[in-house]
C-alpha cells in the first residue's frame, strides 16, 4: 500500500514540474535602432570615446554610459539622446 501512494505521488510530482518547466509566453520588446542616424552618431563619437570607451561595443552598456555621464557630454550628445527619449 504505502508502495502504491509513492509511485502515485512520484507520478503527480513529474507531470507537475513538467508542465512548470514550460516557458511562459512573453511578449516581444519593440526593435530598437540602437545606432541611430550618422548625424546622430556623430554628434555623441567623441563622447563615446571621450567617457565610454570601455563599453564599446555593447550599445547598451554605450547608453547606459551616455546617461551616467549626462552632465559631462556634449549638448548635441545630449540632443540625441533626447530624441530618443533617454
Amino acid at each position: 500500500m504505502l508502495r502504491n501512494i509513492a509511485v502515485i505521488v512520484a507520478v503527480f510530482i513529474a507531470s507537475s514540474t513538467a508542465s512548470l518547466a514550460q516557458p511562459l509566453p512573453l511578449p516581444l520588446p519593440p526593435l530598437i535602432n540602437m545606432e541611430g542616424t550618422p548625424e546622430d552618431r556623430a554628434a555623441c563619437a567623441p563622447d563615446v570615446h571621450r567617457y565610454c570607451e570601455r563599453a564599446i561595443p555593447d550599445n547598451m552598456r554605450v547608453l547606459a554610459c551616455l546617461q551616467a555621464n549626462r552632465p559631462r557630454i556634449s549638448p548635441a550628445c545630449r540632443a540625441v539622446l533626447e530624441k530618443y527619449g533617454q
